[in-house]
């Protein structure tokens, strides 16, 4: 018995050291492609995945669709075998280096449908340039490695060895089924959730954790011929839920009246889009200077909503525009200016077109960049006052700051063109886009432009330590967030504040304006690494040190509180004193932008009834703001689809630097459960919207079913 088992066990270790001499080619792309995905993870997502996620799923999910890949190889004869799977190494290295460093600046996995649209993107790039770390390229390693694994084969007898001995649909089957066999593993356990956003793929990282980067990928492939295939497959299904919601909404929604009901009807309204900044700037001081002098006059002078969040995908300014402007949510895959500009909408321009308004939009940067040129138009712009209408535009000249004209010069050349706007039309409406705070935030000491006419902001800290020859005490100064992206960001919103507060400056001034309302609104966050806020909020100015966990002054700038400091300003405000003492109030419910419509709708009585926000001050405290990705906030709690962990909030809560929401007891898990359905009901309706253009197919079929009281 025991030399028949030692007979096996040789045979066995024969079988096994012959297959792995005759496929050297495939058994080293598998494992090369493997540790590439294996690293993609721990660059990205690993340190801070949710409490569900287990590596070993993307793992075997990944070996089980490389083995596949590989085993179509064998079709191939053994000399010509390597230029197959080294043209797979490149697709995959080519696939982590992308999403390694598309990760950084998105905090998602790219989207086949956005990378054809980088021509449209422009100057956003350098966003993206300016966020490359030399570990995103490591992945080049491995092609260069199996290069030189190749040519060391060639110069041997292995290709030829290999040709005599190789089986090809034998190795061809017996891998495909292996391939087959380790899939099974990771399919066996994947629940009907796993596959609705495997589908969906709102959360494209909780895709990536459960299925791996080689499935997401595919899937997001053919995620991006939606259009194309939607189209032409699920209109039906489409058709009827988009009916089946508007006639719930339409038959017990009704129009409510509250006090701000028409207080802004008949005034001109003009959009003012501040680009990258956050909410927390708002009365924020470093050494007794404010960041946003502008931003919080307005806050005290106009409407303030202080809950009020984007809600943004991978089409950030664009995105905000849209959801705006329809109150609609961005597309579920690609962006709704590029995949859906030729849609019809119901928009703010056109339902105040149809009142006899003039309307406009207007941004010193190039109509192209995201489809502007094509989009605005359909959304109801009338005219575009862009790049080619200003002077300055050229990045020698220097009136340049960072990606385009800077902001004080845009509005300084605005002013002759609405007053012109403002002679001309008796009604107009328009949207004035900021540049100058746009990512990468390049305001340093070395960028005197910034401070021509502002001066500088001092981010310096002087603290009290101990000199070590003498022990007596003396004042030190740090910069101690010279160099960081956070501090280079606080520089470049505080010119972009100024810069606008030149422009209230004129505005108030002006003869001008005196039956105008303006909208200022943060269009999404600045985009900065979790680890920038943690070091901020943690840093003891009286010792140059950071507070470390345990301390009672150490804040855990966690997940969750990074999320809900997202949100960013939103202020109505007019120089009418008139109209100012009406509206002037602290709003601090939760809002989104897709409740901006309907609440300035309610103000100046106009509406769209595809609206799937709500006007604030008629839903009050039980509004709900959903995300692109399958979160939700409410007044209550923050939940993360990526997660199902949720956290129960305390919007009035705050540090000494910032909000801290207070972790609480758990709330009714039907409250949870219903809004995540709502949620799932409003991400699909408005992405059917946009696949099958059904406001123009089937706006008009929309039943309305009555109560019998009422009949």
């Amino acid at each position: 018995m025991k030399k028949k088992i030692i007979n096996i066990l040789k045979k066995t270790r024969k079988k096994i050291s012959k297959y792995l001499s005759t496929n050297r080619l495939f058994l080293t792309f598998v494992v090369f492609a493997l540790i590439e995905t294996i690293l993609l993870r721990n660059f990205t997502f690993s340190l801070r995945a949710n409490d569900s996620y287990n590596p070993m799923d993307p793992f075997i999910c990944d070996l089980a669709l490389l083995i596949i890949i590989g085993a179509f190889g064998y079709f191939i004869k053994p000399k010509k075998q390597f230029n197959y799977y080294f043209v797979w190494m490149i697709i995959v290295t080519a696939m982590c280096v992308i999403n390694s460093i598309y990760y950084v600046f998105y905090t998602s996995f790219a989207s086949f449908s956005l990378l054809a649209e980088l021509g449209l993107v422009g100057e956003v790039g350098d966003s993206l340039v300016e966020k490359f770390r030399i570990i995103d390229f490591i992945y080049i390693i491995f092609p260069t490695l199996y290069l030189l694994i190749h040519t060391k084969l060639k110069k041997g007898s292995y290709y030829t060895f290999v040709s005599k001995v190789e089986n090809s649909k034998k190795m061809f089957t017996s891998t495909i089924l292996a391939g087959v066999i380790v899939l099974a593993f990771t399919l066996v356990n994947v629940t009907g959730t796993d596959v609705s956003r495997l589908v969906k793929q709102w959360n494209r990282e909780l895709v990536v954790q459960r299925f791996g980067i080689i499935l997401y990928q595919g899937n997001d492939l053919v995620q991006s011929l939606t259009p194309k295939i939607n189209s032409l497959f699920g209109y039906d299904e489409a058709a009827k839920n988009f009916k089946d919601y508007y006639s719930k909404k339409f038959s017990e929604e009704e129009p409510k009246k509250n006090k701000y009901t028409g207080v802004l009807e008949g005034m001109n309204v003009v959009f003012v889009h501040m680009e990258s900044i956050q909410n927390y700037l708002v009365g924020m001081k470093v050494n007794n200077a404010e960041i946003t002098p502008t931003l919080n006059k307005l806050s005290k002078e106009g409407m303030y909503f202080s809950n009020f969040y984007p809600q943004i995908s991978i089409g950030t300014s664009s995105d905000t525009e849209f959801t705006l402007n329809t109150s609609l949510m961005p597309a579920n895959s690609g962006t709704a200016f590029v995949q859906y500009s030729d849609r019809n909408y119901v928009s703010i321009p056109k339902l105040l077109t149809e009142k006899g308004y003039y309307t406009f939009s207007s941004h010193a940067n190039n109509s192209a960049m995201w489809n502007r040129k094509i989009m605005h138009p359909n959304l109801g712009y009338q005219e575009m006052i862009f790049k080619e209408k200003f002077e300055g535009t050229d990045k020698s000249d220097p009136r340049w700051v960072g990606l385009g004209l800077g902001d004080y010069d845009y509005f300084l050349q605005l002013q002759s063109k609405l007053e012109k706007i403002e002679d001309e039309h008796e009604h107009y409406m328009g949207t004035l886009i900021q540049l100058s705070n746009h990512s990468p935030y390049a305001a340093t000491d070395n960028n005197p432009e910034l401070y021509n006419y502002f001066g500088k902001l001092d981010l310096t800290n002087t603290y009290t330590a101990i000199d070590p020859e003498t022990g007596k005490e003396k004042t030190e100064t740090v910069n101690y967030l010279k160099d960081t992206r956070l501090g280079n960001y606080l520089i470049s919103v505080h010119y972009a504040d100024m810069s606008l507060g030149t422009f209230i400056d004129y505005v108030e001034k002006s003869d001008y304006y005196n039956n105008t309302v303006f909208v200022f609104y943060g269009d999404h966050d600045a985009r900065l690494d979790k680890s920038e806020y943690q070091y901020y909020y943690n840093y003891n100015t009286k010792t140059n040190e950071l507070y470390e966990e345990g301390d009672p002054e150490y804040f855990n700038y966690d997940n969750f509180v990074n999320e809900t400091n997202k949100r960013t300003p939103l202020v109505i405000w007019t120089k009418n004193k008139e109209v100012a003492r009406k509206i002037k109030t602290v709003n601090d419910n939760v809002m989104g932008m897709y409740d901006i419509l309907p609440t300035l709708g309610n103000m100046m009585n106009f509406d769209s009834k595809y609206a799937l926000g709500h006007d604030i001050y008629s839903i009050k405290e039980d509004n709900v703001v959903v995300f692109p990705n399958g979160n939700f906030v409410t007044n209550k709690v923050y939940y993360n689809n990526a997660s199902g962990n949720y956290m129960v909030l305390n919007n009035n809560s705050e540090t000494k630097k910032g909000p801290n929401p207070v972790v609480m007891p758990v709330i009714n898990e039907d409250y949870i459960s219903n809004l995540k359905q709502y949620t799932e009901t409003i991400l699909s309706v408005s992405n059917d919207i946009l696949v099958h253009d059904l406001i123009a197919k089937e706006g008009n079929n929309i039943p309305i079913i009555k109560n019998s009281e009422e009949e």
